[in-house]
């Protein structure tokens, strides 16, 4: 008998994380912040390429955060998930590979190749994690939402792994020096993005009785059902409690994921072994998040989430007294054991909490609480330290956020079987 995981649906639409992964992993966690700042911006003071990495970073997330649940609603009018999944794909693809060509001042094209592609990457998220009530069979969604992250990790990883090798030795791939090894990766992301995202866009969307209207009729639709929905909030009191949580324990999962690499090198570890940490995160990702969803499937995707803060809280207390190298790759360990259950358990939860045929739109909202995490940690951490006068305890600030998320994440849970009709 063949796994529901390894239906064509499923198993394209799982890809489809396996190949988007690498431009998280290889572009966006490690190579250009290095390219970006000891390469593009050599010859610009430190604090001025920091703002500009930060412009980057800080208006592509806007726009996704404040564009998302329109998206969403206009396309699930339109019933055009798949068009629009495969223009942000284009979108992302194509300056990823234009990176490689810029010349080595041209810092500020750089910053805008980089920030265009990152709005191409989340864009597609809002709708590729839609479509996961279209295609997981019926009371697997949290395997399948597992499957996707688990394929993510361990492709994310792999190419990350080709592409640190390149930038360590170059000449092993003929090519003359580390800054033609990081034009190379981002060339090889693209590549790989396109390959492994094809089975996903050429696959035939699924249909819905109300069918596809055009595309100036879906978008005043869309934005009129977006204002419908803002009015109705109350209805959906568990959809809302879930993303009030979600917005809080995620924005702690975001800053220990953006802070890692800053916190270790503060406290003097080699840059290259905080790479091996990242790589570690990634293969221990791989099996514990599709563990992670066959338990959800078989007990329930709350207790992943649970267990994901309880081990997110341990992690932050254990930060505070390392000293080691090997300790950090423990750590690392231990957030790649729950980093892509907390994120798939929590996509996967979500889709039982909203209406199937207006997923486009709520998950919209979803992915506009995760582009405006990652605000309250950094702040409570710098208010720590300067508190406190030592960066180390800084960390410990974020178990706020953990506790905070999982008290609304239970108060939520009385009101998760109470869904209105769509």
């Amino acid at each position: 008998m063949t796994s529901p995981l390894l239906q064509k649906k499923v198993f394209a639409w799982a890809l489809y994380d396996w190949a988007n992964s690498a431009f998280a992993t290889t572009v966006m966690v490690v190579f250009f912040p290095l390219f970006f700042k000891q390469y593009l911006a050599a010859d610009q003071d430190a604090t001025t390429s920091t703002f500009w990495l930060a412009m980057a970073n800080g208006v592509s997330s806007f726009i996704l955060a404040v564009m998302a649940p329109w998206l969403g609603a206009l396309a699930d009018k339109g019933n055009a998930h798949l068009k629009f999944l495969t223009f942000f794909t284009a979108v992302g693809i194509v300056p990823t590979a234009l990176l490689a060509f810029i010349g080595l001042s041209d810092w500020q094209m750089g910053a805008v190749l980089f920030a265009v592609a990152s709005i191409g990457f989340w864009g597609g998220l809002i709708f590729y994690d839609s479509m996961i009530v279209q295609v997981a069979p019926p009371g697997r969604t949290d395997s399948v939402s597992g499957f996707g992250y688990a394929l993510g990790y361990l492709g994310g990883g792999l190419l990350l792994a080709v592409n640190v090798v390149m930038f360590a030795k170059p000449a092993l791939f003929g090519l003359v020096d580390k800054p033609a090894a990081i034009r190379a990766s981002f060339l090889s992301v693209a590549a790989w993005w396109l390959i492994f995202a094809i089975p996903l866009l050429r696959s035939r969307p699924v249909e819905r009785a109300t069918g596809a209207i055009g595309a100036a009729d879906a978008a005043r639709a869309g934005f009129a059902e977006l204002l419908h929905t803002f009015r109705e909030l109350r209805r959906y009191r568990a959809a809302i409690l879930f993303l009030l949580a979600y917005w809080m324990y995620i924005d702690g999962v975001n800053t220990i994921m953006k802070m890692a690499v800053d916190y270790g090198l503060a406290l003097g570890f080699p840059a290259d072994s905080l790479i091996t940490g990242i790589l570690v995160i990634q293969f221990v990702g791989f099996p514990a998040t599709w563990l992670f969803g066959y338990l959800g499937d078989r007990i329930s995707p709350l207790l992943g989430i649970f267990v994901a803060i309880g081990v997110y809280c341990a992690v932050t207390v254990y930060a505070v007294f390392m000293t080691q190298v090997s300790e950090f790759y423990i750590m690392a360990g231990a957030i790649g054991c729950v980093q892509g259950a907390i994120q798939s358990m929590s996509r996967s939860y979500y889709s039982r909490l909203i209406p199937a045929d207006r997923a486009g739109e709520f998950y919209g909202f979803y992915n506009m609480m995760g582009k405006f995490a990652a605000v309250l940690g950094p702040f409570l951490m710098g208010i720590t330290a300067l508190v406190t006068g030592n960066s180390r305890t800084s960390i410990v600030s974020l178990v706020v956020l953990f506790i905070g998320g999982a008290t609304l994440l239970l108060i939520g849970t009385r009101y998760s079987k109470a869904l209105p009709a769509a």
